[in-house]
C-alpha cells in the first residue's frame, strides 16, 4: 500500500495517468466516495468488500474543497486506519486490502502564496486537514513542477502499449525493495517511524519504474534517496504549520551517505526557490513608504530617447489592479509578442500577482491566427504558474490602450511596440533601458467608477 498525493495545477495530465494508463487501478470521483463504496457494503448479513478490495490504486479525482461538497466523519476515521495499517473495522468483522491510495486535486493559488499565505494543502477538503490523517500521506508530489500536457508531450514514434506496461508494474507490486534503502543512506534518528517508511516505499516504488533490472549506480540510487526524502519532507514541513504539535519533535531531514561517509541535508525546490516570500516578523514591523499620489498626464517620447521601460511607464499605474485589459491590435510578429512577455514579466518584477487577470484583445490575419494562437497558449500556461489568469480574444479594431478596474486608462500611440530595431545580441536586448526609442506618446486618465 502506498498512500500519495498530488496537488498542482490545471492541465498537467493528474487524471489522465490514473484513468488511463493500467486496467489495474480506478478513477473515482473525490466527491462520490462513500465508505460502503470504497471499504465494505453491508446486504443484509453480507458484507460486500469495498473498492479496496479489487484494485492495485484507488484514485481520488478532484480531490479538492467544493462549496456544498461534505465529508462523512466515518469515512475519514476508516480512511486513517486503512492508511496507517492495511486494514479497517466495517460490519462485524476486521477487513485487509492492498490497493494503494491516491489523491489528486487542482491547486487555488501558486506556491509562492501558499507558502506565504497558507500552507500546500489548502486546497483538500478542510475534513481532510488535520494532522492525523496527513501523516500518513508517503509522497506529496508537486503538481506545480510538472509540466502541462500540449501537443509536443506525445510521442510519434513506437512505444509499448499501456497494458503492457501495466501488467510489467502490476507483477511488480510483489517486490519489496525498501530494505535496499539501508545499503545506500542512514537518516536521522529524529524521523519518524512514518518518515522512514514513507522515504523507504517511495524508494523501492522508484527504483522499480526507473530501474526494474536492479542495475543502478550510487549516484541514480542517491538521486532517487533525495527524491523520496524530499517528498517526505513537503509533507513533515506542512504539518508543522497545520498542527503545532508535530513542532514538540521536528524531524531533521539528513542522511550519512554509507558509500563515502557524506551528510547530506534535503531541502524542498519550493522553499529553496521562495526563501524571500516566507512570512517573516521583521519584514511585518518595517514601516510603509509614503506613496505619492497618481496624476493624470500625457507623456511625448523622441526618437532615439533611452531610459524607457515598461516598468518606469506603467507600474505606478496597474499596482492595485485586479484586472488589467490590453487592447492592441499588433501583438502579431515576434518581437511585439516578447514585447507582451516582458510586459507581464514586467509586472511579476513589481507586484503581487497571484489571482491577477489580464485580457488581451489583438488582431490578426485570418489565415495566420492559429500560428499566433500557439504563441499565446504558451503564454497562458507560462502565467498560470505565477497566479496570473491570461485570456485573449480578436477583433478588427485600432486604438491602442492599457486599461485597469481601478479606472486608469493609459491610451498608447504605439501600443507596446515602443522600441527600435536592436540586435538580439546586443545589451539592448536584455536590457529595455538601453534601447533606442520611437517617437510615441502616452496619456493617463482617469476614469471615476463611482459614477458608473
Amino acid at each position: 500500500n502506498f498512500n500519495f498525493m498530488e496537488l498542482g495545477p490545471k492541465g498537467t495530465g493528474k487524471s489522465h495517468v490514473f484513468q488511463e494508463l493500467s486496467p489495474y487501478g480506478v478513477l473515482v470521483s473525490g466527491g462520490d466516495v462513500t465508505s460502503a463504496r470504497l471499504f465494505v457494503k453491508m446486504s443484509g448479513n453480507r458484507e460486500i468488500l469495498g473498492l479496496v478490495g479489487y484494485w492495485d490504486v484507488v484514485a481520488w479525482d478532484e480531490f479538492e474543497q467544493q462549496k456544498g461538497r461534505s465529508v462523512d466523519a466515518v469515512l475519514i476515521d476508516t480512511m486513517q486506519n486503512y492508511l496507517a495499517n492495511k486494514s479497517f473495522n466495517r460490519g462485524k468483522g476486521t477487513h485487509e486490502a492492498s490497493a494503494s491510495m491516491v489523491f489528486v486535486g487542482n491547486t487555488k493559488h501558486t506556491v509562492p502564496y501558499m507558502l506565504k499565505n497558507s500552507h500546500l494543502f489548502e486546497s483538500i477538503p478542510t475534513a481532510f486537514i488535520k494532522g492525523a490523517f496527513l501523516d500518513r500521506i508517503h509522497l506529496y508530489n508537486p503538481g506545480w513542477e510538472i509540466k502541462m500536457l500540449k501537443k509536443d508531450s506525445f510521442s510519434k514514434s513506437y512505444g509499448l502499449i499501456t497494458d503492457y506496461i501495466a501488467a510489467v508494474l502490476h507483477e511488480l507490486r510483489n517486490n519489496d525493495l525498501t530494505a535496499l534503502l539501508k545499503e545506500y543512506a542512514q537518516f536521522d534518528g529524529s524521523l519518524s517511524e512514518r518518515d522512514h517508511l514513507a522515504i523507504r516505499k517511495t524508494f523501492s516504488g522508484m527504483v522499480k519504474l526507473i530501474y526494474p533490472d536492479g542495475k543502478m549506480t550510487d549516484e541514480e540510487a542517491y538521486e532517487l534517496i533525495d527524491f523520496a526524502a524530499e517528498s517526505r519532507k513537503r509533507v513533515k514541513d506542512q504539518l508543522y504549520i497545520i498542527d503545532e504539535t508535530f513542532l514538540a519533535e521536528p524531524a531533521k531531514f539528513t542522511y550519512i551517505r554509507k558509500k563515502d561517509s557524506r551528510e547530506l541535508n534535503v531541502e524542498t525546490l519550493e522553499r529553496i526557490n521562495n526563501e524571500t516570500v516566507m512570512p517573516e516578523v521583521k519584514e511585518q514591523r518595517k514601516p510603509r513608504p509614503r506613496i505619492a499620489p497618481l496624476q493624470e498626464k500625457n507623456l511625448s517620447f523622441r526618437l532615439g530617447q533611452t531610459g524607457v521601460t515598461y516598468q518606469s511607464l506603467f507600474a505606478d499605474y496597474l499596482k492595485e489592479a485586479t484586472e488589467i485589459t490590453i487592447e492592441d491590435p499588433f501583438i502579431r510578429t515576434s518581437w511585439q509578442v516578447k514585447n507582451l512577455m516582458e510586459f507581464l514579466a514586467m509586472l511579476i518584477d513589481t507586484r503581487y500577482v497571484d489571482d491577477l487577470k489580464v485580457h488581451l484583445t489583438t488582431n490578426e490575419e485570418e489565415s495566420k491566427i492559429p500560428e499566433l494562437i500557439d504563441k499565446l497558449d504558451d503564454i497562458k500556461d507560462d502565467m498560470t504558474e505565477y497566479g496570473i489568469e491570461f485570456d485573449y480574444h480578436f477583433r478588427d479594431f485600432h486604438d491602442r490602450c492599457i486599461k485597469t478596474d481601478t479606472g486608469w486608462v493609459i491610451s498608447l500611440g504605439r501600443g507596446l511596440d515602443i522600441y527600435e530595431k536592436y540586435s538580439p545580441y546586443s545589451v539592448a536586448a536584455a536590457r529595455p533601458g538601453k534601447r533606442k526609442c520611437k517617437e510615441f506618446m502616452v496619456t493617463f486618465t482617469k476614469d471615476n467608477l463611482d459614477n458608473k
